[in-house]
């Protein structure tokens, strides 16, 4: 079964009724989405898309991805970010992390959507409508917290698995053509330049096309020629590659932990897709009408699920494997075994469904939710404070930060012996609406200096996991400080470049109600590089300073 994919007689409807009718509807929607401030409702790990808003600003100065600062992924993310945020400033920063990846998977969608359409209608549309359930709605396929909220976090991982599905898409889909092969090679270098192990992924997906002839072995090498050839061309004018090749080296370094416990956690975490996975393979082999391009693909999806998501924290899982399953539904509707092709059948459903349950079910708790939810009070924070939360998540947000400030002693020495004060703090929805609250106490306190001190700090850098504050203050960050600073995962040993910057900079922020783990990790690591040039101050009862002596009095 060849993408003849499944054939209907359904062809001759009007345009507007078309797939690709509705695509450019949905693309039109969402742009007007973007052209005000929607409030989210606030979800756990919140501030993981605060590294976009961090990326963007040092876009805008001047600095490149990789390059100019260490990122925990590829730059492509970020500079659509940076372009929709400059086309888009009053949209809510979540809208546009989640959806600038769109700018890449809308074209390629919509040639897929234009060369499948010729041939059935409905199958268009059931591979349209997953692409825009999992690539509008701003969830994870996975349940990490017990509130509903906008998952923040993960983003890229998203980006990733939705390219794969695009990508997936055009393998089993497209006719064999030029096009196909042009289609193949963006999708390939855009999954390479968001994260390198989804560029893993669809080369898995793309061997197992070559082995069952839906892609040609000379057009392979022609995608994989034109793929280096861009590669190349972009090291000549920015010099990416090599520095990300060198990035993704330090993150290796960093992150040593054997592949076989991270595919065995996300095997664990993926039990039942890979369990009724391999139960369909099974079914396939029993098959009086067996496919045998069904028996190699699956494996291969299933591997390449494996492993890029061995590396994730926050994803929308295995959701390439949506285009697959439409051809096994097909195969298992013409399966003579009644007994198989029930089996078959429940597979399939029992593999698909729940990754559109769970995100259905986010959305609806959340939208509804949302109603009723209260807006964070803030004055400084721009768009990046436009969410709503339950009135007792505020409530406890603003006692803990008052808890944390007089009991400051207390956590600084649950931090010393390793601990948080809670083993979900970062889920936790409160301890991100206290972030914000002190974030935005923060700027005030750093307007008021700056106006009794008759001074302007240029270039703002925190000892914290995210930075925002450059964007809400319009200012430079310090280059070759890493972004995402995770300092167990995502932060090198610094070299001469990240002593200097850090020792130049004006002012570093470092939050303390409470001092967490990985704040005091990343104080050990930038203090000494702060302390001769630097004197500390308590700028809040929630954040202290290190300031550039020759802007004190």
């Amino acid at each position: 079964m060849k993408a003849a994919d499944i054939r209907s007689e359904d062809t001759r409807h009007p345009y507007w009724r078309s797939p690709l009718a509705m695509l450019a509807v949905a693309a039109l929607l969402l742009g007007g989405a973007l052209v005000v401030t929607i409030p989210v409702p606030l979800g756990p790990m919140y501030w993981d898309q605060y590294l976009y808003l961090d990326a963007a600003q040092r876009i805008y100065s001047g600095q490149i991805p990789i390059v100019d600062f260490f990122a925990p992924v590829g730059p492509l993310g970020y500079y659509l970010y940076a372009g929709l945020m400059a086309v888009f400033p009053k949209a809510q920063p979540l809208f546009l992390a989640s959806w600038c990846i769109l700018l890449v998977t809308i074209p390629l969608m919509a040639a897929v959507l234009a060369d499948v359409q010729k041939r059935s209608n409905t199958t268009a549309f059931a591979l349209l409508i997953p692409f825009l359930l999992f690539s509008v709605l701003p969830f994870n396929t996975g349940f990490f917290y017990p509130f509903p909220g906008a998952d923040g976090f993960g983003i890229y991982n998203r980006q990733a698995c939705q390219l794969l599905y695009v990508l997936a898409c055009i393998l089993l889909f497209m006719k064999t053509t030029r096009l196909q092969t042009v289609l193949i090679t963006i999708a390939m270098l855009s999954l390479c330049l968001v994260k390198i192990t989804g560029a893993v992924a669809g080369g898995l997906l793309c061997l197992g096309a070559v082995l069952t002839g839906s892609l040609r072995i000379k057009d392979a090498v022609l995608s994989a020629f034109a793929f280096f050839a861009a590669l190349v061309v972009l090291q000549i004018t920015t010099g990416i590659p090599v520095a990300y090749a060198r990035d993704i080296g330090a993150l290796l370094m960093l992150n040593h932990s054997g592949l076989g416990s991270r595919l065995l956690q996300a095997a664990s975490l993926n039990a039942m897709i890979v369990a009724l996975g391999g139960l369909f393979w099974v079914l396939l082999i029993m098959g009086q009408r067996r496919n045998t391009r069904l028996l190699v693909l699956l494996p291969l999806f299933l591997l390449a699920g494996l492993l890029f998501e061995s590396q994730n924290t926050g994803s929308q899982a295995f959701i390439f494997l949506w285009p697959l399953l439409l051809l096994g539904l097909a195969w298992s509707l013409r399966e003579r075994s009644r007994h198989l092709r029930a089996g078959a059948t429940v597979c399939i459903l029992a593999i698909a469904l729940p990754h559109a349950v769970t995100i259905l079910q986010n959305a609806a708790r959340s939208g509804i939710g949302v109603l009723r939810y209260e807006t964070l009070p803030q004055a400084n924070l721009r768009t990046l404070g436009a969410v709503r939360m339950r009135s007792e998540h505020l409530d406890r947000a603003q006692t803990m930060r008052r808890f944390y400030a007089d009991h400051r002693s207390t956590f600084s020495a649950l931090t010393t012996q390793g601990d948080l004060p809670s083993f979900l703090l970062f889920s936790d929805i409160d301890y991100q609406a206290m972030w914000l609250l002190n974030a935005d106490e923060a700027v005030t306190a750093l307007y008021a200096l700056e106006r009794q001190r008759n001074l302007r700090f240029s270039t703002v850098m925190t000892i914290d996991f995210t930075n925002p504050f450059a964007w809400i203050m319009k200012r430079d960050a310090p280059k070759h400080i890493a972004i995402g600073a995770d300092p167990a995962r995502a932060v090198p040993p610094p070299d001469d470049t990240v002593i200097s910057a850090v020792s130049a900079v004006d002012i570093a922020l470092l939050p303390t109600c409470p001092l967490t783990t990985n704040v005091a990790d990343l104080l050990s690591i930038y203090q000494p590089m702060l302390t001769p040039n630097h004197s500390r101050i308590t700028l809040t009862p929630c954040f202290d300073a290190f300031v550039r002596n020759d802007l004190l009095p």
